[in-house]
């Protein structure tokens, strides 16, 4: 599956979940829901991925956790809050670089229209 047909099923699943269940839950609830959307679309996922942090180096005995990986692919960071600030941006970008991925996906569950909470971020 390409990039763009592997967002649009990621989108398509996160725009399923926010109709039924709209604004104001938790993000956990709106991953575990996302998580049945993406297998009913047979798209291979990990969720709460761990990847080992390093500074120079050395293993600082922290593991940054991705909401979604996607196909190996896409990293999906999920997030229930007002608005999306340009932090939530930077924490994508940098979940990017460290784990030498590209795609990004953003999205915002905590609004009236899913549209409004999505970003695609590309590296």
């Amino acid at each position: 599956m390409i990039e763009n047909e592997m967002t649009e099923a990621i989108i398509g699943g996160a725009i399923e979940v926010h109709k039924a269940l709209g604004p104001g839950l938790l993000e956990s609830v709106y991953e575990e829901c996302l998580a049945v959307e993406l297998q009913l679309r047979g798209l291979r996922f990990e969720r709460q991925r761990a990847v080992a942090l390093e500074y120079k180096g050395r293993p600082v005995g922290m593991d940054l956790r991705l909401d979604l990986l996607v196909e190996d692919c896409v990293i999906v960071e999920l997030k229930a809050v007002e608005k999306l600030l340009r932090i939530h941006d930077a924490q994508l970008l940098t979940y990017l670089r460290l784990t030498k991925r590209s795609l990004g996906l953003l999205i915002n569950f905590n609004v009236p229209l899913l549209k409004d909470g999505l970003r695609r971020l590309l590296i």
